[in-house]
């Protein structure tokens, strides 16, 4: 685990508060916006750091004080501080872990139903909406970016941008496939089914990114926008799908209101995925890189959501497991997310 490093945060400050500060500072809006966004979160985990501290002092001398008085009446008391400022130390610790080169990131996360039509199809809206109500309990802000709805029941894939500090290093142990085990109420003989749907996260990657893609190696298509989004859905062909054709990742749009303001999502959606393909392959340029990309290899399930014959949710990698059902699907899934963090820091 790397250390919260107060002092290296106050020199960071010290140099970012002195850039902005130079001539024409302003005049590059995008960097300067970047410079005062990097400001305000290195001066909001100093000013965390301190109200963090003297809670923990204000405990101690709590403590101290009954222990002197034998006072068991404010015993209960204490140990409810206790509770929320041992919950807040833990938030601090997990957060210190996120020093990845892109956890501060804005996160892009899709998920696809696996074979099984609706049973799969029903899963994977399921975890829509798990991941909905995490990201409302984060108070983070999330948009729909894509979305194929069955005609049936469920959702065959959605994509979706979830904006805010940390969302890509929180939720990139996510990343996986995802094992439903239920009685089916698709089923009219009440079998037990096992689905299959896969989350893939990737980091929302700044527009000035170095990577370059060249125009000839793209295929664009437009379609008829399939979900929700107001007046403006299937009156025209103002989705768009691009395709990269050396490394056949496909991305689509058709959230916005008109083609080229999906077609601009889109590009960025795409610039997101061949930057993170560049990464997990080590190359130096994404010319480099051909043939199909796999985003998640399937048959190697992160976590298993069991609601019958018992309830459990476990994680296969941590083994954290939980018996309540109804919380993880309701989007407490901090438990797995954190267990995860702390066992890849011990790796590095």
């Amino acid at each position: 685990m790397v250390p919260f490093d107060l002092e290296k945060l106050k020199e960071e400050n010290i140099s970012l508060e002195s850039e902005t500060q130079e001539p024409g500072f302003w005049n590059n809006q995008e960097n300067a916006q970047k410079v005062s966004q990097k400001l305000k979160n290195n001066t909001d985990r100093i000013k965390d750091y301190f109200s963090l501290k003297t809670q923990v002092e204000d405990l101690e001398l709590l403590i101290e004080m009954v222990k002197e008085e034998d006072d068991a009446s404010q015993l209960p008391e204490i140990r409810k501080e206790m509770s929320n400022t041992g919950k807040k130390l833990e938030d601090a610790r997990i957060a210190a872990l996120l020093n990845g080169e892109y956890d501060k990131n804005n996160a892009i996360l899709s998920i696809h139903a696996g074979a099984g039509g609706t049973e799969a199809q029903d899963w994977a809206e399921m975890l829509y909406r798990m991941y909905t109500r995490w990201v409302e309990n984060r108070r983070y802000k999330m948009s729909v970016i894509d979305i194929l709805p069955d005609t049936e029941a469920g959702i065959k894939s959605v994509t979706l941008l979830i904006e805010g500090e940390n969302a890509y290093g929180y939720l990139k142990p996510e990343k996986g496939v995802h094992r439903l085990v239920r009685i089916s109420p698709f089923d009219s003989s009440n079998r037990r089914h096992t689905s299959f749907a896969s989350v893939d996260i990737i980091p929302e990657i700044a527009e000035d990114n170095d990577i370059e893609i060249n125009e000839v190696d793209l295929r664009i298509d437009t379609y008829r926008a399939s979900g929700a989004g107001g007046q403006h859905v299937n009156t025209s062909d103002s989705a768009i799908r691009i395709t990269h054709i050396p490394t056949g990742v496909v991305v689509t749009c058709q959230n916005e209101r008109s083609q080229f303001q999906n077609k601009a999502v889109a590009m960025k959606l795409l610039k997101s995925k061949l930057v993170e393909i560049k990464k997990i392959e080590n190359k130096e340029k994404i010319e480099d890189i051909q043939g199909k990309y796999n985003q998640i290899a399937w048959g190697s399930q992160i976590r298993s959501y069991v609601f019958h014959p018992y309830s459990l949710v476990k994680d296969h990698r941590t083994n954290a497991e939980t018996g309540n059902v109804q919380s993880v699907m309701d989007g407490n899934i901090d438990l797995f997310i954190n267990e995860y963090l702390k066992m890849n820091s011990l790796k590095q």
